[in-house]
């Protein structure tokens, strides 16, 4: 038995030892047997190679998406970013802006009136215990501040000053309905005291029963004695209507503020007034009206035609 399985090892032996130099020879002589072994196993495996990308190339895709999607919040994140710096740089701008042109046209008044200012921001705005509309400034006795200063801003009167501290002050604005303000009508010396009314619009009361006051007439503070509360020719506000009352002494009216109370950012506190009174120098110039451009449309008559002579 033993004798014949190792006639058997050398019949295997002998058989791939003579199939391989047998492969070596249709190699050599150029008969591409392994070429064609390659292609037949290539040709036997590509539906299980398709089948593998198929079942792999979605979910490849997936982690690629969701590696993309984290680099693509971290982007609009940093974008977010970017546009709210640049929005509260921009609203930043705005606001200085806004301040640099109040500002100018506080001086612009004051110059033009000569009265000596000293220039605060508005840091609040609200009511106080005895006043219930006022703003808080930031200048008080630092800046040399007292009490019943004239408070201006580019349009006109704003108010008065009434509680200095070391480095604020409150101011009561001239709607409050506790203020009140001697007014002379601009180009007439017709007077009268002005009232406030807790809105933009105050009541005009004229001292004199003779005198009388229209709608678009200007009002400028008439000024107190020491020029405290109160400088002279500070504009005031507009006459938008008139009111003659049943057996009232005198006319009454209803006047609009030139500042507007409710969006002050910048002011003017008067710490001296000129030597001369500017009378209506700082009255607000009427708008010109645009005149409407007249159209002149020529018609050519159209002639008549002769009638035929009678034979």
């Amino acid at each position: 038995m033993r004798r014949s399985g190792d006639n058997r090892s050398r019949l295997l032996l002998v058989t791939l030892i003579v199939t391989s130099l047998f492969f070596i020879t249709l190699d050599l002589r150029g008969v591409q047997v392994m070429s064609g072994l390659r292609n037949g196993a290539q040709t036997i495996l590509a539906p299980f190679e398709r089948v593998a990308s198929s079942a792999y190339s979605p979910l490849g895709n997936f982690f690629s998406d969701v590696a993309h999607l984290g680099r693509t919040r971290a982007k609009l994140k940093k974008l977010e970013d970017q546009n709210a710096k640049l929005r509260t740089t921009l609203i930043a701008h705005k606001g200085q802006d806004a301040q640099i042109k109040a500002l100018k046209s506080i001086l612009d008044l004051a110059g033009t009136a000569g009265y000596k200012i000293v220039n605060a921001k508005v840091i609040s705005q609200g009511s106080a215990t005895s006043f219930s509309q006022t703003i808080t400034i930031d200048a008080g006795a630092n800046m040399h501040l007292t009490r019943d200063m004239t408070v201006i801003c580019g349009e006109g009167l704003v108010g008065v000053v009434k509680v200095v501290y070391p480095s604020t002050a409150l101011v009561m604005l001239a709607s409050d309905p506790a203020f009140r303000v001697g007014v002379r009508i601009a180009g007439t010396q017709q007077i009268g005291i002005l009232s406030g009314q807790g809105t933009d619009h105050a009541v005009l009361q004229l001292l004199d029963s003779q005198s009388s006051v229209k709608v678009g007439d200007a009002l400028v503070a008439r000024g107190s004695q020491a020029n405290k509360p109160f400088v002279p020719g500070v504009p005031v506000g507009l006459v938008t209507s008139v009111s003659n009352s049943a057996g009232s002494v005198s006319q009454m009216a209803s006047v609009k503020y030139y500042a507007h109370m409710n969006s002050l950012g910048v002011v003017g506190v008067v710490i001296k007034a000129p030597a001369a009174d500017p009378r209506d120098a700082l009255v607000p110039k009427a708008p010109v009206p645009t005149p409407t451009p007249t159209v002149t449309i020529f018609v050519t008559p159209t002639p008549t035609p002769s009638a035929s002579p009678t034979k």
